[in-house]
């Protein structure tokens, strides 16, 4: 038996902070090491954290960069582990690459050959795509280093390394998450091992990076295509795993497709030909649970918003509480992140707030354990009203009051902000978002949107999952069982504005996440004059949305990056 000891150290990098992100590596190398490990593979451009965007395009900065990396290099002399680590290299342009490290020295690096440009990718715009084949001779066994999205493609550099004679292959990722994604990747990688009939090692970040946020989940695959190991979700965790190289000697024998394609040359760069000594008996491998769907979700929110608030320089955030669902959701996720001791809450009840909304909110704040505080909004309202009485005599009362009441607790929002140092969360769902039911300089003011990519039937499935989880009443069965309701008039409902969530939540999908037409969602089921409608409202609030606070992504679409669209727009399709 050819025994390979890998480590995928899949670690919470913060984009510009090469020094913190040097050391971070560094001391999993140094763990991967006493492990015994003969490589230690990290994300994809861990020393710059990802995406780094329009950094890249300064010159100091690609320069710092791989001085770090000559630190990440030194870091390594007299260390028999050899680690692969993210980075942007240069040659006549940039790269982005992956390092491979051994006893102090750079012995050779990859550069990315498919670079990802849709959705929130782009990398085109800054990368030159990388050439050739190359292989590297790590303790013995020969091995291939992808990035990313390298190893979507079935015939792309993956295949090309193994028909030149790869064993083992690294794949290191920047891969955001969305819901249903892992089983996606783990099915695609399971398929990449099988017809290559390979070892498949799979890192992943992990962590939140503005509205990104990396799940993690790194795998390693056999060559018939069998999962090995999991590393854990949503956290930092160093998985290592012995292989068996002489397996996929054995798989190829039995498995002729590869025969079938012309051989491919290949550099081939010896790094260490030694294995290491002493280490030990062999490591049963780790398989951590796959989670269902919406607990990814929930993980998801919690993770994005504790990096966000920390990585912008942030630690308390203060957030207004309705008595709703959506507030109260927001408030639960800003919990689990930061801390109650982290987390404020501020009603601002009106003159058509309920007794119940304020009672809910205030249940929710001694549940949560968080300070709370009540300042009323109905003088600042009459104020507002007074002055501008004149302006609107002989006009009758609209939409525009019950925005006023919004655009006043927003303002009371950001003093307390101003005050404290305390980011403001804001609380509108994807539902709202989409259509536009919301109020700009109101409801929408704030540093993030923590469920703007959350559809309203989602809040309501998160909310329960909080309550099931903690095996009491968190959040109060009221604000899970009351209609929704903004409570700018009297008796005001969601409903009456929009249409029953149940409706408009598939048509939202339809038509925002799967871009299907008027009569596709009408042969779906669904009414033509409300499926008219939904496409209006989204269409019209598009202005709005670009005004928006960034919003954790956590469905295959999200407002912003992955879905631009025109403001001055006159194409309607509708």
């Amino acid at each position: 038996m050819r025994r390979l000891r890998v480590s995928l150290a899949q670690i919470n990098s913060t984009v510009g902070d090469l020094e913190g992100n040097a050391t971070k590596i560094i001391e999993r190398i140094r763990e991967a090491e006493s492990l015994g490990s003969d490589l230690v593979a990290f994300p994809e451009l861990a020393l710059t954290g990802y995406p780094p965007e329009d950094l890249v395009l300064r010159r100091g900065f690609v320069e710092s960069n791989l001085e770090t990396l000559d630190r990440v290099c030194e870091s390594t002399r007299g260390l028999h582990v050899t680690p692969i680590v993210g980075f942007v290299d240069y040659a006549h342009d940039i790269f982005n690459s992956a390092a491979v490290i051994h006893d102090g020295t750079l012995a050779g690096a990859y550069h990315k050959q498919y670079l990802p440009n849709y959705g929130v990718f782009d990398e085109a715009r800054y990368f030159r795509p990388g050439e050739g084949v190359q292989l590297f001779d790590i303790a013995g066994a020969r091995v291939g280093v992808t990035i990313c999205e390298d190893i979507w493609y079935s015939s792309g550099p993956m295949q090309d390394q193994c028909l030149a004679g790869a064993e083992v292959v690294v794949n290191i990722n920047g891969s955001p998450f969305h819901a249903g994604k892992s089983l996606q990747r783990e099915q695609m990688l399971a398929t990449r091992a099988a017809d290559n009939a390979v070892l498949t090692l799979y890192c992943n970040l992990v962590g939140g990076q503005d509205h990104l946020i990396f799940d993690g989940g790194s795998t390693v695959y056999g060559p018939g295509g069998d999962l090995i190991a999991r590393a854990p979700l949503f956290r930092e965790h160093l998985l290592t795993v012995d292989l068996d190289v002489e397996e996929v000697r054995q798989t190829r024998l039995h498995d002729p497709r590869l025969r079938r394609l012309p051989q491919t040359e290949a550099d081939l760069e010896a790094v260490s030909s030694e294995v290491a000594i002493n280490r030990g008996p062999l490591i049963e491998p780790e398989l951590s649970e796959m989670l269902p769907n919406d607990e990814q979700v929930y993980e998801a929110l919690v993770l994005g918003t504790r990096d966000y608030v920390h990585k912008t320089g942030f630690s308390d955030v203060v957030i207004a509480l309705s008595g709703g669902i959506d507030s109260t959701l927001t408030a639960v996720v800003a919990v689990d992140a930061l801390g109650a001791e982290h987390v404020r809450g501020v009603s601002m009840p009106s003159r058509y707030s309920s007794e119940g909304s304020v009672a809910d909110a205030r249940a929710l704040a001694d549940n949560l354990g968080v300070a709370m505080d009540v300042l009323p909004i109905e003088e600042p309202y009459q104020s507002y009203l007074d002055t501008l009485a004149p302006l609107f005599e002989g006009l009758p009362q609209d939409v525009t009051e019950e925005n006023l009441q919004a655009r006043i607790r927003g303002v009371l929002m950001m003093a307390i902000s101003n005050k404290t140092g305390a980011l403001v969360l804001t609380t509108s769902n994807k539902s709202e978002s989409a259509t536009g039911y919301t109020t700009l300089y109101g409801d929408m003011t704030g540093g993030l949107a923590v469920i703007q990519d959350v559809p309203k039937l989602l809040v309501y499935r998160l909310s329960e999952l909080v309550n099931e989880r903690a095996g009491r009443e968190v959040i109060p069965v009221s604000v899970l069982t009351k209609p929704p309701s903004a409570e700018l008039r009297p008796d005001q409902f969601d409903e009456q504005s929009l249409m029953p969530y149940e409706r408009l939540d598939p048509i939202l999908e339809a038509f925002v996440e799967e871009d299907r037409s008027l009569d596709e969602i009408v042969a779906a089921g669904f009414e033509e004059s409300d499926v008219k409608r939904v496409m209006s409202l989204v269409t019209g609030a598009e202005y709005k949305r670009r005004q928006a606070a960034p919003g954790l992504k956590i469905t295959p679409r999200a407002f912003g990056r992955d879905r631009r669209f025109p403001i001055a727009n006159r194409y309607r399709g509708f």
